[in-house]
């Protein structure tokens, strides 16, 4: 159904919507941005292949979506992102089927692949640009909602996928989430998503969209997306490392590094509930200061500081989650959002994947230098939260002139 302005009324409750969709953040997000974090080196041992194989593989898979989301954003801005996200189940299940019974590197490779493909049809984006055709401007707070429940993806599925392996073997575990994505996910979005039409069943507006252009607020936005997504990657993959080389035993390493995961679940709660009155803009430029905080607290205090940067990193990386989703909304309005939002995100994609390597050496050549280089992009970030404008306040100043 289509409210006054084009803009679709969903026949479901929003609570639900986002219930739906945050469940199927979880399984989505666990069964294949952090699948290989688990499974890897198993797949590895199995097939007869090098570290360095497999996990390039997971680089592989995560440079599809920088090729292939715009074309999947175009399509839902032009006609509704409901079929996108039930094929992303499909896409996951059968890519999952592919590497439970993978042979070889080849194999491996064909699948990460296809693995990739799914993430791109059926992560964050997809959710986010289908409650935009929903909610418009008043976007906010269920895309946050989303972003909540989505954030225990990591806290459920590595335990989760561990298991499972331990049980059954990392084959018969990606065979499980295989049924998970066709049993429980596909139908979970195909009974909580309200059908969504896109602007090729709208009235036609008074004033078409506007073409989206690589203007200075694109530019600065794309740069703190990419910077923001290179080092929420080297922390995930190095984190336990660096707070282990400023003196923490590993075991204690790794147990300090998990507070990561729960400032930004915790950070993401308060956005929820009490931050949401706060300017999207503001919140941002905060949270691009949360990493640098917390670096100070570990050079100054060394191990004992260690808690710091994963709290400040966890916090940060947190709320520039929501902020990915919520920013181009508040600059630009909704539309063309779901391209809008590719677009941006295209660099951060291919910083994501180069991210892992770049901070391995920073941090062979010294710890504190590779501290001080993640500090100095979140300094980067922050620059670039100056001179942007909401599309309210663009919006008067286009009338006033």
């Amino acid at each position: 159904m289509l409210a006054s302005g084009g803009m679709e009324t969903p026949s479901r409750p929003q609570s639900l919507i986002v219930a739906g969709f945050g469940l199927g953040q979880i399984a989505a997000f666990a069964s294949s941005f952090y699948l290989m974090g688990v499974l890897g080196d198993g797949i590895g041992r199995d097939l007869g292949l090098s570290t360095a194989f497999v996990f390039g593989t997971v680089s592989l898979s995560l440079l599809v979506p920088a090729f292939v989301a715009p074309a999947i954003a175009r399509r839902i801005d032009a006609r509704g992102g409901k079929p996108v996200l039930l094929a992303s189940h499909v896409v996951l299940a059968g890519a999952l089927a592919l590497l439970a019974t993978a042979p070889n590197g080849a194999a491996l490779a064909l699948a990460m692949l296809a693995l990739g493909l799914g993430m791109a049809l059926g992560l964050s984006p997809t959710p986010f640009a289908i409650l935009v055709s929903f909610y418009g401007e008043a976007a906010r707070q269920p895309i946050t909602g989303v972003a909540l429940i989505s954030g225990l993806g990591s806290v459920v599925g590595w335990p989760l996928t561990a298991w499972l392996a331990g049980e059954l073997g990392w084959r018969d575990a990606c065979w499980t989430w295989a049924g998970v994505q066709l049993l429980i996910c596909l139908p979970l979005t195909a009974w909580t998503c309200p059908k969504t039409h896109g602007h090729a069943h709208r009235p036609q507006p008074e004033t078409p969209p506007r073409r989206v252009r690589w203007d200075r607020p694109m530019v600065q936005l794309a740069v703190l997306f990419a910077c923001a997504w290179f080092i929420s990657t080297c922390m995930s993959a190095h984190l336990p490392r660096l707070l282990a080389a400023f003196g923490l035993p590993p075991a204690r390493a790794t147990a300090v590094a998990g507070l990561m995961g729960v400032a930004a679940v915790t950070v993401r709660a308060l956005e929820y509930t009490v931050l949401r009155r706060l300017p999207p803009l503001a919140t941002t430029r905060v949270a691009t200061l949360m990493h640098p905080a917390g670096a100070a607290g570990l050079l100054s205090l060394g191990g004992e500081g260690a808690a710091a940067l994963a709290v400040g990193q966890g916090a940060g990386n947190g709320m520039l989650t929501v902020a990915k989703g919520v920013l181009p909304l508040s600059l630009w309005g909704a539309s063309n959002y779901a391209y809008r939002s590719a677009l941006l995100g295209r660099p951060a994609i291919f910083a994501q994947a180069a991210g892992p390597t770049l901070y391995a050496l920073a941090l062979e050549r010294s710890p504190t230098l590779a501290v001080l280089a993640s500090s100095a992009l979140c300094l980067l970030m922050f620059a670039m939260t100056f001179g942007l404008s909401s599309h309210s306040r663009a919006a008067r100043e286009a009338a006033i002139a």
